[in-house]
């Protein structure tokens, strides 16, 4: 076995060991065994990307292809509209895996923890590793539900292209907007996937059109449904106007007859296929240039003589101009849509080098990647996902993290294939990595490959900054863009068992924190108890049983509380003297500020400087002094929250000669504390938008409902045979509302959530907040 090995991998890389999960081992050995008797290969779950069918490459061209042929993708939709359930046809058809995955089974790949499998729903997102028709496609699994945003934002932080994936008897939906802006947000080149088409009340152009509204965008019609709900039985190619139609006595969907549409037999289906061709080629025409004069030069009298492949190489830069969306449609639970969804992936969406990058010209090559999810495993430690942008990443490789300051150093190096891995000898740039040997790296860190290249990088990017007019601090930016963490909504006290187990609780909270950056935990100064601060009930719900079955910790929850905030209404103006003798020395600090309401919304306080504060004591003591205004506003002084919207101005500050920085830091924070507690206050409450979906016999009591909640219902929109309330609500009174809708609705309505903003509470309801929490204390 070791000398076919060898005889391998000659002329290629040398590889020092290839370590293989116990589960991949034995399958591996027989796919060397194979390639030395040159019989033809059978792709298994568990065998090196790579090595299908008659198509042996050497060992190097298996790990590392050409960046031309990678795409690195996620998956992105609402809740329950069947993204795992793509995800795992696409994993069978490729060869990943060799029988099909069902979430209401809890047999899935990419779903691989206890409570996805007992919820169906994706609670973390999972990287895969395969190969189609020669190309290497990393897929990212995101969660749809809205606890778990961070999830997708993440992800997509690093990904080339996206497939969003709709319900076609839904269309676009709450979670698809917030998906979609995410996308937005980050330039991602997107296909969409109009899936369940076998649904009862599944409607392709309904869905199109509220993808055309909703999401403002061009829809592209590459492909046209054979029937819908139960009459689905295959879909029509509009670029080549071929039918595909999968065979009934296919029970895993993996045979399908492509085939020209004629007069003969199909003269409907032929005429509808040409009129949404011609359409299509005006589309691409009005948003590529290059294509329109192609088109006007030699097709302008007969659309039908344009060829297919000077079609879809227009359609892939409009995809990549993020001018217009394809759409495909299909069905994954019945297997059929699949493979032409797949060809689509990588025909359409970009490969790494066809995205720029402005910070990796600072790089010149060298090892340039970011840290976008860590993951605990009991064996191994703390597991660290990496997208490589520019250089290569290779085991027992010394690394420096530029956020954290420090270098460490890689044991490790896997390819991820969701909860199983094999380990590899390099990996280059445009690949995702899983990496073991971390243990400082956490989401959102940029890794370099020395402190001297950073450095480098950095002085790459001034002197560009100061050719494009930008200042050093935009190249710093380039340089550490990250991840955008969201603020969290509720919160609740968290208990070990017993005193006794309190570090093992809190090494659990450790983890778990590192893992998820939205999950915050703080120790309150009064009660010394700890708390849990999470993005919704479900959120901390599964936290809180991750505690139980990962580290084997039975804790105990306090009631959840919703997270509010505080501002002030009026301009304070205070001073404040901190006198202190400590030893033979005296501390003299005197600090003369004004907070405010800020003039823009500001989770974070303003601060500004008179102009008295000279230049010398600003160098000296400014980061101590902002320390204590921040540390200050952590707590309000009417219920503890966060105060946000607040503008403080520094008037003055008298530093007496050998005066400790803790002691300014600490002189300040209380003269601010002083100047909230004066001003005139104000409760902020996190306001929820919401959309619920709801039969027309039950929209009197739902609306009736809203109302006694405090609910402003903004409009009532008609999807299908159902009606969809949309508004907001304020989340304190929303608590329950799931258990409370069901049972007004029989279990037939839906609903979704999202943090819209934070709003003042009116007078009687923050007096009834004040007097209910007075007495509970």
């Amino acid at each position: 076995m070791l000398t076919s090995l060898k005889i391998f991998a000659v002329n290629h890389q040398k590889i020092c060991r290839m370590h293989i999960n116990t589960i991949c081992c034995c399958r591996i050995r027989t796919s060397f065994k194979r390639l030395k008797t040159c019989v033809p290969l059978i792709r298994n779950y568990s065998s090196l990307p790579g090595l299908i069918g008659n198509d042996v490459k050497s060992l190097h061209s298996i790990i590392n292809p050409p960046i031309a042929k990678i795409r690195n993708i996620g998956i992105m939709a609402h809740i329950d509209a069947g993204k795992t359930t793509t995800t795992e046809r696409i994993l069978y058809y490729s060869g990943y895996t060799r029988s099909l995955g069902d979430v209401d089974d809890g047999d899935t790949v990419t779903d691989f923890m206890a409570q996805e499998r007992e919820r169906g729903i994706t609670i973390q997102s999972a990287a895969v590793t395969f190969d189609w028709k020669g190309y290497r496609i990393n897929l990212i699994d995101t969660p749809g539900h809205v606890d778990f945003t961070l999830e997708v934002e993440r992800c997509l932080r690093v990904l080339d292209g996206a497939v969003a994936v709709f319900d076609a008897s839904a269309g676009v939906e709450a979670q698809t907007l917030t998906v979609w802006r995410q996308a937005d947000k980050h330039k991602i080149p997107r296909i969409c996937f109009v899936n369940k088409m076998d649904k009862t009340g599944a409607s392709f152009n309904y869905t199109v059109e509220s993808i055309r509204k909703k999401l403002k965008a061009k829809p592209l019609l590459l492909q046209l449904p054979i029937g819908e709900a139960k009459a689905f039985k295959g879909v029509v190619d509009v670029v080549s106007k071929e039918k595909l139609l999968w065979t009934s006595n296919s029970a895993d969907g993996k045979d399908f007859e492509r085939k020209p549409l004629l007069e003969k037999s199909d003269p409907e289906l032929l005429k509808e296929t040409t009129e949404a061709r011609n359409v299509l080629i005006e589309q691409v025409a009005d948003l590529d240039d290059e294509f329109a004069d192609l088109v006007l030069r030699e097709f302008s009298e007969n659309f039908d003589l344009l060829p297919a492949e000077k079609l879809q190489t227009a359609i892939h830069r409009i995809t990549l101009a993020q001018a217009a969306v394809p759409v495909l449609c299909g069905s994954a639970l019945k297997n059929k849509g699949i493979q032409p969804l797949l060809d689509a992936i990588t025909m359409y969406l970009p490969s790494p080098e066809e995205c720029k990058y402005e910070f990796l010209q600072w790089h010149k090559g060298d090892l340039c990647a970011l840290a976008f999810k860590v993951l605990h495993d009991k064996q191994r430690g703390p597991l660290v996902f990496l997208r490589i942008y520019s250089g290569t990443l290779k085991p027992q490789l010394a690394i420096h993290n530029i956020n954290r300051n420090c270098t460490e150093r890689m044991s490790r190096l896997l390819l991820p294939f969701a909860d199983q891995h094999i380990e590899i000898p390099s990996l280059a740039a445009g690949n995702i990595a899983l990496t073991v040997g971390l243990k400082h790296t956490a989401t959102g860190d940029t890794i370099v490959s020395s402190k001297s290249s950073a450095l480098a990088a950095v002085r790459q990017a001034e002197r560009g900054g100061k050719k494009n007019r930008q200042s050093s601090e935009e190249a710093e930016r380039l340089l550490l863009a990250g991840v955008e963490i969201p603020e969290p909504v509720f919160f609740c006290t968290i208990e070990p068992p017993s005193m006794a187990k309190q570090p093992d609780l809190d090494h659990a909270l450790k983890c778990l924190q590192r893992e998820d950056p939205s999950l915050k935990v703080r120790l309150d100064p009064d009660s010394g108890q700890t708390i849990l601060c999470g993005m919704g009930e479900l959120h901390i719900e599964i936290i809180h049983e991750r505690i139980k079955r990962e580290y084997g910790l039975e804790t105990y929850l306090g009631p959840l509380q919703v997270a509010y905030r505080e501002t002030v209404l009026n301009s304070v103006r205070t001073t404040d003297t901190l006198d202190r003798t400590l030893g033979d020395k005296r501390h003299l600090v005197t600090v003369e500020l004004e907070a405010g309401p800020a003039e823009a919304t500001s989770v974070v306080p303003v601060i500004a400087y008179a102009e008295s504060i000279s230049e010398d004591l600003l160098q000296a003591s400014q980061e101590v002094i902002e320390n204590g205004i921040h540390s200050a506003c952590l707590q309000g002084p009417l219920l503890g929250s966060p105060v946000q919207d607040v503008a403080i101005t520094l008037h003055s500050v008298i530093i007496h000669p050998g005066t400790s920085m803790t002691m300014v830091s600490a002189c300040v924070s209380r003269c601010v504390q002083k100047a909230l507690k004066k001003a005139e206050k104000q409760i902020l409450e996190p306001l929820m938008h919401l959309e619920v979906t709801v039969a027309t016999d039950y929209l009197s009591p739902v609306l009736a409902d809203l109302a006694q909640r405090r609910g402003n219902i903004q409009e009532i929109q008609t999807r299908q045979d159902n009606k969809v309330v949309i508004g907001f609500v304020p989340l304190a009174e929303i608590m329950g509302y799931s258990t409370v809708l069901r049972t007004l609705t029989s279990g037939s309505a839906t609903f979704a959530l999202e943090l819209s903003t934070y709003q003042a509470m009116s007078p009687q309801d923050q007096n009834s907040l004040l007097n209910q929490r007075s007495s509970t204390f």
